[in-house]
């Protein structure tokens, strides 16, 4: 049953409120500010109230079901980390106000940049990006103008795997660079030689997603970060996936100069439908005085820590407005807080375990290319089932709602074909992921038996299948009045 926009169930002289008599003389709204012709909707407190509990109650979210999706948002959000986010000291500061007067604010900042250093093993970090792709962007520009400023002004291109994320080639082309595709080889690697061919000195550095969008650790990880430092170059992390090693390893460690982390993701936050995100950048020695800033620096007075807002040396300049997005970074804080060092780890090993086990009872009527070997946090299947030629990855993601559950992500990796990513993260139980399997085991089941069940879902939705073309090409982007429904 679909819901009816608030204008189509306004109704003529309906009011939701009564003002008082006034106890003011009444004045005239000056001519030029008064309309005749303002529709807005008529309706009662009920009619508001009703309307948007029962659209919310068709909205689906980590909070009502299974979220499988494989993406860069976070599937589980700790309610304490919102309790944080809305104490007045933090929610009511304002990015204007003198050092001196949000001083528990700055040292927030100064600890969550140490905490995020350590656990990535860095030596220092910006917390200004406001998301993935930026912290992407900031990078690349620092590593441009670190090797710049070494005279090594023909350095002009970027290597980026296959299985990266498709904000890398994005964030390069940004920056002014050139992109340069190295494929992956037949275990989900980046391919080794093909890497050496291109290393020469051209490369600003190699991006590179670690775990990859196969949700696969590359086994050649310390080889390829030595080969791109000895052509001169610096390795980016794309730091996306970082919830699969939470813990248990450092990219500091191995070899990255540079990696973006997704509080939003790694490190909670609610990102869905697109933002707030936040995406602080960790580097290397070498590179901090490239940082942008200012950054949150802290001094030891007579009476204490006092904490100061400071400039690299040679920094990038700013990346965003004022200080980045603070709420992301209470709830970053206060989620590693929470979970302590062997609670980081756990959350990592805990999302390995559940997405092998959805790997090991699908990949028997879903393909799983690579599952030979051991995925991470997620794994990709693809939506090909024997005996159901006609069926595709959009036609299982459609029925999964009928069985109450989202979709996950389809159609990426780009190098797999009818791609199904599933990550199921780290809370879900096993009674969830048995349910999730046999609504699975289910679906693939009608679409050998009745595929045209798939073809034409999802049947208990709000929304039927949309014609997606058409939404693209022709969309509506406002209101027109329908005619009334009988």
């Amino acid at each position: 049953m679909t819901e009816p926009l608030i204008f189509e169930i306004s109704s003529p002289g309906r009011i939701g409120a009564s003002l008082p008599d006034l106890d003011v003389p009444e004045a005239e709204v000056p001519a030029g500010w008064a309309r005749d012709d303002l529709p807005l909707p008529e309706v009662a407190e009920v009619d508001v109230v009703r309307h948007f509990v029962r659209l919310s109650q068709m909205n689906y979210g980590v909070d009502v079901g299974f979220y499988p999706l494989g993406s860069c948002t976070m599937k589980y959000n700790p309610k304490i980390n919102e309790v944080a986010a809305r104490l007045p000291g933090f929610a009511h500061v304002h990015p204007l106000q003198a050092p001196d007067t949000v001083q528990g604010a700055m040292a927030l900042m100064h600890e969550l940049q140490r905490f995020l250093a350590e656990i990535g093993g860095f030596a220092a970090v910006t917390l200004q990006p406001s998301a993935g792709a930026h912290g992407e962007l900031t990078g690349v520009l620092m590593m441009r103008k670190y090797l710049y400023d070494r005279g090594e002004t023909q350095r002009t291109k970027i290597l980026v795997p296959d299985s990266a994320h498709g904000t890398n080639p994005a964030s390069t082309t940004m920056s002014g660079l050139e992109v340069i595709e190295i494929p992956s080889d037949d275990r989900g690697n980046v391919d080794l030689e093909a890497l050496k061919a291109h290393l020469d000195d051209r490369v600003v550095g190699l991006m590179l997603t670690n775990p990859n969008t196969l949700g696969l650790f590359d086994e050649h990880l310390l080889e390829i970060t030595r080969l791109v430092h000895e052509a001169g170059g610096l390795v980016y992390g794309d730091g996306a996936n970082f919830n699969a090693i939470l813990g248990i390893c450092k990219p500091g460690e191995m070899g990255f100069d540079v990696l973006h982390y997704n509080l939003h993701k790694t490190f909670s936050t609610p990102h869905g439908g697109g933002g707030p995100g936040s995406g602080p950048v960790g580097v290397s020695e070498e590179l901090a005085p490239y940082l942008p800033g200012p950054i949150v620096d802290q001094e030891m007075t007579d009476d204490g820590p006092r904490y100061v807002w400071r400039m690299p040396e040679r920094s990038i300049g700013r990346v965003k407005s004022f200080w980045g997005n603070f709420g992301v970074m209470v709830r970053a804080y206060t989620y590693i807080r929470m979970l302590g060092a062997e609670g980081l780890r756990a959350v990592a090993e805990n999302a390995v375990i559940n997405a092998n086990y959805l790997e090991a009872r699908l990949k028997h009527v879903y393909p799983v290319p690579y599952s030979h070997r051991t995925c991470m946090h997620e794994f990709v299947a693809q939506g090909k089932i024997e005996g159901a030629p006609d069926v595709r990855a959009l036609d299982i993601s459609k029925r999964l709602i009928d069985y109450g559950f989202h979709p996950p992500t389809m159609y990426f990796p780009l190098i797999v074909r009818e791609a199904l990513m599933i990550e199921p993260t780290e809370t879900e139980s096993k009674d969830m992921l048995d349910a999730f399997v046999d609504a699975m085991l289910k679906i693939a089941e009608e679409a050998r038996t009745d595929p045209e069940l798939l073809h034409t879902a999802p049947h208990n939705a709000p929304v039927r299948r949309l014609d997606e073309v058409r939404a693209a090409r022709h969309p509506v982007l406002r209101y027109r009045k329908r005619e009334p429904r009988l």
